[in-house]
């Protein structure tokens, strides 16, 4: 079988573009990639395209990669529709992967864009739910509620069941960040900490969507969303696109001028029905790539982790074997996953900070690991990064996620 290389990656600005369109981000970050691996459309022989709430905002469903491929002239070729909650873009990212594995194709496109802004903000925070088990929404919601009886963390006067202006995502992160506090002492002041230390990343950052730093203190006093999370420490609505070209190793032999990564390894998973004390989705994830690329945790050299809360990436830290179970927050207290620490995070600014349309989330994590593998980081350069990791969580059943995609990739 083929080894995978990524040839080119490209990503506009995560932001609010309320005059934007799906196809509008598209076609740019199309256009991008293109001239980053410096190839043409026609160059390309197959595309994985992501994208989630199109059809609910607009009414077009059913053949969105062929509507957005349309506009920039790629048509004739095999389109793959790819719809798989927040962790669709590195769906995407794992079928081209395996096409090119299998001998399918030489050189693919993987595609993710989202529009999540609208005027009606309650439309925007209400689609998240669709990334659950709609018809039994309730029976979850009061799962949800029974847990939390269990923790012996209390939560503060006006920051507990659900309610308006925020997506029901942020009420079961703060559950988890709760179950974390009552069963291994974490704190809200180590949300802080690494939210504080995701401002700091995303301020290097051209393509984020939030670039300024936020000390500690001002984290913990921005407004409560669901306790123990405030604002800062939650993922904020936006809009964007990002994409990846993957060629196979025998189409890199022709290319003159690429800055080939390797694709060690690239994993795709469901959740499973298990209680909140059993093994993680991650954790078993994260055995299964490292087996894989033959590398192990201690071999990373900076990871993208899924932090639609500052909580999700506490949690990743562990599951990804970076730390012990229950040790994320001390773990980031320590300054090890801050630029020059031993093991960087989110060097992107994450969901937090880099912003999270969750169609293109994925793809935006490899885009980050693939300029920091090529040096070309500028003042969040990793010195010395060698391997890289991604971890795209998507959607919710039971208590973990429903859907988890991990890539580790490696510089030429």
């Amino acid at each position: 079988m083929n080894d995978v290389y990524v040839i080119g990656t490209g990503m506009i600005r995560f932001n609010k573009y309320p005059q934007g369109s799906v196809r509008g981000m598209a076609r740019d970050a199309v256009e991008l990639v293109l001239t980053d691996a410096g190839l043409t459309r026609d160059d390309i022989q197959a595309a994985y395209v992501s994208n989630t709430f199109w059809g609910m905002f607009a009414g077009q469903h059913s053949i969105r990669g062929e509507v957005m491929l349309w506009d920039i002239g790629m048509d004739r070729i095999p389109i793959v529709n790819c719809e798989n909650a927040c962790a669709g873009a590195s769906t995407a990212m794992y079928l081209g992967y395996t096409a090119i594995r299998a001998g399918m194709f030489d050189v693919v496109l993987a595609l993710g864009s989202e529009k999540i802004t609208h005027e009606n903000k309650a439309m925007s925070l209400g689609a998240y739910a669709s990334c659950m088990d709609v018809e039994n929404f309730a029976a979850h919601l009061k799962m949800f509620e029974e847990l939390s009886t269990r923790f012996t963390v209390k939560i503060p006067e006006g920051q507990g069941p659900p309610g308006e202006g925020r997506s029901v995502f942020m009420d079961a992160y703060a559950m988890g960040a709760r179950w974390h506090m009552s069963q291994f002492g974490s704190t809200q002041k180590q949300l802080a900490v690494i939210c504080s230390k995701n401002h700091l990343h995303g301020s290097l950052n051209p393509l984020a969507q939030y670039q300024t730093t936020m000390a500690v203190d001002e984290v913990l006093a921005d407004r409560p969303v669901a306790y123990p999370l405030t604002r800062a420490m939650c993922a904020p609505v936006g809009d964007g696109a990002a994409a990846a070209i993957l060629c196979s190793a025998s189409y890199l032999k022709k290319l003159t001028d690429a800055r080939p990564v390797r694709i060690r390894a690239s994993v795709l998973g469901s959740g499973m029905h298990r209680d909140i004390d059993g093994p993680d989705i991650g954790e078993r994830l994260s055995k299964q790539a490292y087996a894989t690329a033959g590398v192990g945790p201690e071999d990373i050299d900076l990871a993208e982790l899924h932090d639609a809360t500052s909580y999700g990436e506490l949690h990743q830290t562990e599951a990804m074997g970076f730390c012990p179970l229950g040790k994320g927050g001390i773990f980031a207290e320590s300054g090890a996953t801050t630029l020059g620490g031993r093991l960087p995070v989110n060097t992107s600014g994450g969901l937090e900070c880099r912003g999270h349309p969750i169609g293109a989330s994925g793809l935006a994590q490899i885009h980050e690991v693939v300029t920091q593998l090529r040096g070309e980081a500028g003042k969040r350069q990793v010195e010395g990064a060698r391997i890289g990791l991604t971890e795209n969580g998507g959607g919710n059943l039971g208590v973990e996620e429903a859907s988890m995609t991990i890539h580790i990739l490696e510089k030429v």
